[in-house]
């Protein structure tokens, strides 16, 4: 519980804060706060994975301070917003896509996520990101548009093509975050809320997925070949939730890619827009993959594994809500678009 609270407030210090000091405290308190919930089990992957997220949130932290100071030392402010020098800029983009696990500092991500919990997962994808782009949204103005095109390019590439050979469902979600992250990232200096929306809805796609896994106990894609015995309403809605994760049209995850794609070509980027769009099949092709193996398959009767027994346990009610969410929300476009 502690820790719990403590995640919230290190996110709420550092979304609400105008000092880069501020910001970076509540960094610091996040970063401390979920060290014990991945390490948690005690199996040394865990600590192992815990150590590899402190090491590199404590470079990111550092790169971020040194950022602010070198500002600071340049122009006498402190306030976030009024990052004006050039150097700086570059340094913050390094430090957050760190925080992130944007391409090329992706490497740690997967590795930590598949030591961890599904649950402490599902925070590490979601809640862990919000500050990092808050702080991206505030310094928005600043930043090099063409360093973060590139970086945006390099990590939907490299989360689609790494995810491909993947068989533990936790690395394909970090593979999956990484790629979003892209989406997000490219769209960030021509119209930043669109980020925070993309952010908003792949928070709420990924927390069904995570939730949806987490109830059948899946951590590998052998294990969700079986489970659909256990619960087979919940293995048809996975298989809607991962279409919307991957951008399929009539369901929510289509509506970022779509306005982001939009606001692309508005600002004569069609070739980015284009390469990016190409580059996000090579994720759809590891949902489907997901998809095919939470529903389509039935397992042939030499399988090595124990079928599951058929639970009745009612789906609980966070979990359809989201997943709700994840595949309706599409009608409200014209609203956001406005």
């Amino acid at each position: 519980l502690i820790f719990i609270i403590s995640l919230f407030l290190g996110t709420t210090i550092t979304i609400s804060s105008n000092h880069w000091v501020m910001a970076w405290t509540g960094l610091e308190i996040n970063t401390l706060a979920i060290l014990p919930l991945i390490s948690k089990s005690h199996h040394p992957r865990a600590v192992e994975a815990a150590t590899k997220y402190f090491l590199v949130q404590a470079t990111a932290s550092t790169l971020v301070l040194f950022s602010s100071m070198t500002n600071a030392w340049y122009t006498g402010q402190w306030d976030i917003t009024q990052l004006t020098h050039s150097t700086s800029s570059l340094i913050l983009t390094a430090a957050i896509s760190m925080k992130l696990g944007l391409a090329p500092f992706h490497f740690w991500f997967p590795e930590v996520l598949q030591g961890s919990p599904l649950t402490t997962g599902l925070l590490l994808s979601t809640v862990m990101k919000f500050p990092p782009i808050t702080l991206l949204f505030m310094t928005s103005q600043s930043l090099n548009p063409s360093l973060l095109t590139v970086l945006a390019i390099l990590s939907v590439a490299m989360g689609g093509w790494m995810g491909l050979n993947q068989t533990q469902t936790r690395k394909i979600m970090a593979f999956s975050s990484i790629a979003h992250l892209g989406w997000m990232t490219i769209i960030l200096v021509y119209y930043p809320k669109l980020t925070l929306l993309n952010f908003y809805l792949y928070t709420m796609m990924t927390a069904a997925v995570f939730l949806t896994l987490n109830s059948m106990k899946v951590l590998k894609l052998s294990t969700l070949m079986t489970a659909w015995t256990k619960a087979p309403s919940l293995s048809t809605i996975l298989l809607l939730t991962l279409l919307s994760l991957a951008g399929l049209p009539p369901l929510t995850g289509f509506l970022p890619k779509w306005l982001i794609i939009q606001e692309l070509t508005k600002q004569d980027m069609a070739p980015a827009a284009m390469i990016i769009s190409l580059l996000s099949l090579l994720g759809l092709f590891f949902y489907l993959r997901l998809a095919y193996c939470a529903t389509i398959t039935l397992p042939p009767h030499t399988t090595n594994h124990m079928k599951q027994w058929h639970i009745n346990k009612p789906i609980s009610p966070s979990i359809a809500v989201l997943t709700t969410l994840s595949i309706m929300l599409l009608p409200i476009s014209p609203m956001l678009a406005t």
